[in-house]
């Protein structure tokens, strides 16, 4: 009889669902086997060697063997936990969001090696380096909606060809930058941008993917680029999403300014 082939790879726990007695399926996101269903059989319970990996967001390396269309958890070993989320619910719930927006975009069987670091950098990112949920989440939304073939056109106006407009707005069904005055009757939802903002987002969909986050905006212009990138992504996957729902439960209400 031949022997079980094993594979070791590398990956994040999109998501866990729990299931009879005490297993888990994980949805893993690995580099090179793109998105793959494991059955963790005794995750839930007290003991478990691989428990620590089994978790949400957990980044590590897994032994797996496959038997017909699942894998099945051999060993694990926990590479990041990201304990500079844990006691912060903010940034908590938006990585689970990240985590859902990039399971969404992803295919399996397919390599996956860029979504992967865009995750695991945007992870880093709210957890070690403690920038701003709202950055994170636009730029977020923007570079993997560009790495997944959404990437917007925002080198001009797409109807008048102007670099710089005046009162730009992104389109966000088309997927193009226009002009006010632009293409105004062909669009059912365009964003306004500004200056700031639409410099921001071609920093992030055009600039170099190791200093993704390493911009700074003001207010008013974090929230014009934060409502443009969003409403592209859902308008662009056609589609809500539990984690961002909740994630924007947490957010203050704003009072309007008399």
């Amino acid at each position: 009889m031949a022997a079980t082939p094993y594979i070791v790879t590398k990956g994040v726990v999109l998501r866990e669902t729990e299931t009879k007695e005490a297993d888990k399926i994980l949805t893993l996101l690995t580099a090179d086997q793109g998105k793959i269903s494991v059955i963790a059989r005794g995750a839930r319970r007290k003991g478990c060697k691989y428990a620590a990996c089994a978790q949400s967001l957990a980044y590590s390396e897994w032994t797996l063997y496959r038997k017909g269309d699942w894998y099945y958890a051999n060993e694990g070993h926990t590479l990041e936990l990201w304990n500079g989320l844990r006691t912060h619910l903010e940034a908590m719930s938006l990585a689970f969001y990240l985590a859902e927006l990039t399971e969404a975009v992803t295919t399996e069987g397919a390599d996956a090696s860029e979504l992967l670091r865009h995750l695991l950098n945007g992870l880093y990112a709210l957890s070690a380096l403690h920038k701003p949920p709202a950055l994170v989440k636009a730029a977020f939304e923007l570079k993997l909606l560009s790495l997944a073939g959404y990437e917007p056109l925002a080198d001009g106006c797409a109807y008048c060809g102007c670099p710089d407009p005046e009162q730009p707005l992104l389109d966000v069904v088309q997927g193009v930058l226009r002009c006010r005055k632009c293409g105004s009757g062909e669009s059912g939802l365009s964003m306004p941008l500004c200056g700031a903002s639409l410099a921001a987002l071609r920093h992030v969909v055009y600039g170099d993917a190791k200093r993704l986050y390493s911009f700074t905006l003001p207010q008013d212009a974090l929230r014009r680029l934060g409502g443009a990138a969003e409403a592209f992504a859902a308008a662009q996957l056609e589609r809500g999403f539990r984690t961002l729902d909740f994630y924007k439960s947490l957010q203050p209400v704003e009072m309007p300014s008399k």
